[in-house]
């Protein structure tokens, strides 16, 4: 049974989905996009935005003289042992954590492309890099309607422009 276990096993062992998630994160933080499969991606998800908020963590903390402090570099160990790449780390820590700093959290995005690959028909996404001025949409959660009352409203009128048509250019 497998209760109580809250992550996607994608059907390989804990050393070689750890390893994978691995190569996938340094990828994903290098290139600022990849395509996988859908179930990779979302498993991919928690994995990279846990490393992103380490990087917001340590770009937080004080410098001291002009040096990182003891906490950012433990930090920065931390992300090294699950992105085992030191120059994607590198990167996230001094240049791509900039893109994250107003952000509270959602820092991918997963568009299935809608498309199955061949060998296995297995649903092919795209995860990519949330950019910092990007507000996303709202979602309307929780929002029920209002309770109809006893009485009627009245109709409301609404006043509609009229609309101007303008000729058309004869088509060639």
């Amino acid at each position: 049974m497998r209760h109580k276990k809250h992550r996607a096993s994608l059907g390989v062992t804990r050393e070689h989905r750890k390893a994978m998630l691995s190569n996938m994160g340094a990828s994903l933080i290098t290139h600022g996009r990849i395509e996988t499969t859908l179930t990779k991606a979302k498993a991919l998800r928690p994995f990279i935005e846990k490393v992103i908020t380490k990087a917001k963590k340590a770009a937080a903390l004080p410098k001291e003289n002009g040096k990182l402090s003891g906490s950012a570099i433990h930090l920065r160990r931390m992300a090294l042992t699950d992105i085992r790449d030191e120059t994607a780390v590198t990167l996230l820590f001094n240049e791509k954590v900039a893109q994250f700093e107003k952000r509270p959290g959602g820092y991918t995005r997963i568009y299935k492309l809608g498309q199955q690959r061949l060998g296995d028909a297995a649903e092919m996404a795209l995860i990519e890099f949330i950019g910092a001025d990007d507000v996303g949409y709202s979602k309307s959660r929780g929002k029920k309607k209002a309770k109809k009352s006893g009485t009627k409203r009245p109709a409301a009128t609404t006043d509609v422009p009229a609309v101007e048509t303008t000729p058309e250019a004869p088509q060639a």
